[in-house]
């Protein structure tokens, strides 16, 4: 039996899951590498960032754009990368979605942070390095993250999955290994899993809805930079709301901002769920007029 056709007779989810990982790992361990040998050989001048732009040009030419060899899998890798264009009615309704999704997420890690201990982020000290190197490094970690991460998961991984699956088991597989994908960050754990299958789920059905990437990647790059600036700013973690942190309720009870927070969660959560809805609409339609 031929290595194509032992590859064939994996189940789709399996593939899946070895392409998408693969896809990942060859796009986000060049930059982790980089990164750690400029902050121990010439931090004075971020000479990781142009490499790192080089080499992602060339992985979005290859895994997103189907140049290169072998020319027989060109359209499978523009397709699963699901970079497709959307229209300007759709990336409106694409970006509100996020957004409140978005939002979503953090309210219900404020309201998960008063029922467990959530881990405190370490990041390099920024007073090491000259701010432009570390402003630098910052923006490419985020558009690495964007782009690597989306194409990976909202496009290699959960775009096979979603199609034989549907799209619950998809964003499900996806979210967990997205969430075992940071794992490599010593304070992440299994307590984040609900954290990172929120995220997946938001990006998602971002994906879902408008067959593409591109919502997500902007949303996903743009987060990253934000939560990055926030935790050398002000020490705060992405996963959570505020620096300060609230006693757990088992200690001394539910209390008004516990409350509050649940509320804002329930009211937020309900405009998100209208968002993709109308996301949803937004996307039919136009894929009804381009059909027409």
């Amino acid at each position: 039996m031929t290595i194509q056709r032992l590859w064939l007779c994996l189940p789709i989810a399996l593939r899946a899951i070895l392409t998408g990982v693969t896809v990942a790992a060859v796009g986000t361990m060049p930059w982790a590498w980089l990164v750690a040998a400029n902050t121990r050989h010439g931090s004075s001048l971020p000479w990781s960032v142009p490499i790192m732009a080089v080499y992602l040009w060339l992985y979005w030419r290859y895994f997103v754009r189907g140049y290169g060899w072998p020319r027989s899998t060109a359209e499978t890798r523009r397709t699963d990368s699901r970079a497709n264009r959307l229209s300007g009615e759709v990336w409106a309704a694409a970006l509100l979605a996020g957004m409140l999704g978005l939002v979503s997420v953090l309210l219900f890690q404020g309201v998960l942070s008063r029922l467990v201990a959530l881990p405190q982020q370490r990041e390099i000290d920024p007073s090491q390095y000259p701010l432009v190197t570390v402003l630098l490094w910052v923006v490419m970690s985020a558009v690495v993250a964007g782009v690597v991460e989306e194409t990976a998961f909202r496009g290699y991984l959960q775009r096979p999955i979603e199609r034989r699956h549907g799209p619950v088991i998809a964003v499900l597989i996806t979210g967990t290994l997205f969430g075992f994908g940071h794992f490599a960050h010593p304070e992440v754990g299994l307590v984040l899993s609900p954290y990172y299958i929120a995220v997946a789920a938001v990006y998602g059905a971002l994906a879902y809805y408008t067959d593409s990437i591109w919502p997500s990647l902007i949303l996903h790059a743009g987060g990253n930079m934000l939560s990055a600036f926030d935790l050398f700013a002000r020490g705060r973690t992405e996963w959570e709301l505020s620096v300060a942190r609230g006693p757990l309720i088992w200690q001394t009870g539910p209390d008004a901002a516990f409350w509050g927070n649940l509320a804002a969660l329930l009211m937020i959560g309900a405009l998100a769920v209208w968002a993709y809805l109308g996301l949803a609409s937004a996307a039919h339609g136009a894929r009804a007029s381009s059909a027409a």
